[in-house]
């Protein structure tokens, strides 16, 4: 991935960009659309694609009988077309999941009801409270501005 330079004493690095799925002349494993990490068991790397936990990586991998152990770098090609096959008939992941996710929370707010107004105000939409510990929600605090009395009087 890395290419070192050295000349005087100084090193740079440059980063090394190929196209196409061979990164740094060992292939890479794609599936839905995303680079799996090389280095990591193939049971924490499908956790990088969206919509897919470790339970789920689990589950699918004993449903193939895979090695959860076993290298992204080390998966063989009928492997990774396996594991593609049972993503793609089984779950709903990346953009079609985070689509599915956006037209429920705009179902909610169209039909106008409690949960809809929350998201609608960026308010929690769970019962938290909101006089204090609701900053992911609201944003940063926009402090009182006092206003100056407009005439003074001696």
């Amino acid at each position: 991935m890395f290419a070192e330079e050295a000349s005087f004493g100084l090193s740079a690095r440059t980063v090394v960009i190929n196209s196409g799925k061979d990164r740094g002349g060992i292939a890479v494993a794609r599936i839905s659309g995303v680079d799996l990490p090389r280095r990591k068991r193939i049971e924490i790397g499908l956790t990088y694609i969206y919509g897919i936990g470790r339970s789920t990586s689990k589950r699918i991998l004993t449903q193939l009988d895979i090695d959860p152990g076993t290298k992204t770098d080390d998966l063989s090609e009928s492997e990774e077309n396996r594991i593609r096959k049972a993503i793609g008939n089984e779950l709903k992941v990346e953009g079609e999941l985070r689509t599915e996710i956006s037209m429920n929370i705009k179902r909610l707010m169209d039909l106008g009801c409690y949960r809809g107004l929350r998201h609608r105000r960026g308010l929690p939409a769970r019962g938290q409270r909101t006089s204090t510990n609701a900053r992911t929600r609201k944003g940063p605090k926009r402090t009182a501005v006092k206003k100056k009395s407009a005439a003074k009087k001696k």
